[in-house]
């Protein structure tokens, strides 16, 4: 099962291209076409998605596109959605409109996430990965928690906090 993985660093030029990484391109070759979706993500980066992925997104939204609770988000994620391929070099070009969606100026991360990439200005992503290695923030460390408890199919059960497994264990 291919997943992408791993991050790293680089710049996009004045010409708003940046490097996509040898190993990222190849898990987004689909039919012998290396063509992909970049889209506005979660948090303030910008998401590329495999062409398949994002026609998975696409019909599962088509099934709420007439509940008004959701027009905004639509209208913004579908409007901003820009197909995309790589030219010779491994290079991308970032649609204006994404770049200062995501408030990007040169130095950037390009991160793997399971069926995605992520693209990070640079200082937003060294702060976030800062918080998370600190434990400074707790509600990340809940969401490991519960992301590692659905690999065990936890998610339903109740979780006792250490304290009150402490007073659990004197009775």
């Amino acid at each position: 099962m291919f997943f992408f993985k791993g991050s790293t660093e680089t710049k996009v030029d004045e010409k708003n291209r940046f490097v996509l990484p040898q190993q990222m391109r190849y898990g987004l070759v689909e039919n012998g076409e290396l063509e992909f979706t970049i889209a506005l993500g979660l948090g303030g980066c910008l998401t590329i998605y495999r062409r398949s992925d994002i026609e998975k997104i696409v019909r599962g939204f088509q099934k709420k596109q007439h509940d008004a609770r959701y027009q905004k988000f639509f209208t913004l994620f579908f409007s901003t959605l820009h197909h995309s391929t790589c030219d010779k070099l491994g290079r991308v070009v970032i649609p204006p409109v994404l770049r200062k969606a995501a408030k990007i100026q040169s130095e950037i991360v390009v991160a793997g996430v399971l069926n995605k990439i992520e693209i990070w200005p640079k200082e937003k992503y060294a702060l976030e990965l800062e918080e998370f290695l600190e434990g400074n923030d707790d509600s990340l460390s809940k969401m490991m928690e519960e992301a590692f408890a659905l690999l065990d199919g936890e998610e339903d059960q109740v979780r006792l906090t250490p304290e009150q497994q402490v007073e659990y264990q004197e009775i």
